[in-house]
């Protein structure tokens, strides 16, 4: 008897859930949407525009001298920025909106640049610098 009333409340409870499952009609897109659309859409910039926007700005001839004039090699920044995380790049891009216009900009962004290398030397994801030495 037991048994029987225990079926009969798990029939109960489930058919009424499985016929609301057929009665819904399931969602189709007319056409996938893909994250840069997305981004381009929303008027924030992506990841990719973010990353190469900090390029841009490493490849122009003002920083590039100034980079070597720090000691750096623009083309070891280059690749740094290219291993960099999106999160990272944003934080970047972030900054280079926030600088002032004008040379002190270039110097500002290119000393944030040098000191997020060097503590990313130092916690041991990139060996670009001799004189750091990593945590790991």
């Amino acid at each position: 008897m037991v048994g029987t009333m225990r079926k009969g409340i798990v029939w109960g409870v489930l058919a009424p859930f499985s016929l609301m499952t057929l009665m819904v009609p399931a969602a189709q897109a007319a056409h996938a949407v893909t994250t840069a659309q997305a981004f381009s859409q929303s008027g924030i910039a992506g990841p990719s525009a973010e990353r190469d926007r900090v390029s841009g700005f490493l490849a122009r001839e003002d920083v590039a001298r100034q980079l070597v004039r720090l000691g750096v090699d623009p083309a070891a920044a280059q690749a740094r920025v290219a291993a960099l995380t999106d999160t990272e790049i944003a934080r970047i891009d972030q900054h280079l909106d926030q600088l002032p216009a004008g040379g002190s900009s270039v110097i500002g962004a290119l000393v944030f640049i040098f000191v997020l290398l060097v503590i990313t030397d130092i916690l041991g994801f990139t060996k670009v610098f001799p004189f750091t030495r990593s945590m790991r």
